[in-house]
């Protein structure tokens, strides 16, 4: 009993005892055919997959050959075009130069004039005041009216003032103001107790502005500290002795 369940074992298990069937050595593999698949077609590559073939025998495309630049006909011919351009551009170099310095001559000539032109207007207006004075010294040769002599020298000098403002220039007054070396020329320092050192007291020249330029800075006499009593006996005995 024991024989024949075992021989029923390896014949379900294709081993004895359901064990693994090892590979026997030698054996070929299979082929399709034998495995009942149809038999495999080779490829073959198709008219795009075809490689294509070399041409052989073929020529380069022949060149044309290029005209002769170099020619001594037209190396001549290109020397007396260029010849011709050159003439041509110095001829309006010239003409060029000769127009500039006219037009430079033209132009110093016109500022020469209007500067003239313009010093001429300004003197015509001077001129009624210098004719204001002429009629002032004549009358006061003629009148001992020194008072009315006195007005019409006020006179001239205003329509002298109206005549500088009409050209933009206007006095600017000095006195008792600080001095400033932007304004004042100091002619002196003299000694006060009545005002602050550094201060105008008196103008010799009047000052003159011309828009926001000073034209003219005024000539002026600034305080200096005043001396107490023992500096200026120390002054006073200094002076004696050496006299």
């Amino acid at each position: 009993m024991k024989n024949t369940t075992n021989a029923k074992n390896f014949s379900r298990n294709g081993s004895p005892s359901g064990g693994a069937v090892e590979p026997v050595e030698g054996a070929l593999p299979e082929t399709p055919e034998e495995k009942g698949l149809p038999p495999e077609e080779t490829a073959e590559p198709t008219g795009s997959e075809a490689v294509p073939t070399q041409p052989t025998g073929e020529q380069p495309a022949s060149e044309e050959s290029a005209p002769e630049e170099n020619a001594p006909e037209t190396l001549r011919a290109r020397i007396t075009g260029l010849e011709g351009e050159v003439e041509k551009y110095k001829d309006l170099f010239l003409r060029k130069a000769a127009e500039f310095e006219n037009y430079k001559r033209r132009m110093e000539s016109e500022v020469s004039q209007t500067i003239r032109f313009a010093a001429e207007r300004l003197l015509l207006q001077f001129l009624p005041v210098a004719d204001d004075v002429d009629r002032t010294l004549k009358a006061a040769q003629d009148s001992s009216d020194y008072e009315a002599l006195l007005k019409g020298i006020e006179l001239v000098s205003q329509k002298l003032l109206k005549t500088l403002e009409t050209q933009g220039v206007t006095p600017f007054d000095s006195m008792g103001k600080e001095f400033s070396v932007d304004f004042h020329d100091a002619l002196m320092m003299l000694p006060r107790s009545d005002c602050p050192p550094n201060t105008v007291t008196e103008e010799v020249e009047r000052g003159y502005m011309i828009g926001d330029k000073v034209l003219r800075h005024a000539k002026v006499i600034v305080s200096a500290p005043a001396l107490d009593d023992h500096e200026q006996a120390s002054g006073t005995d200094t002076a004696q002795g050496g006299s």
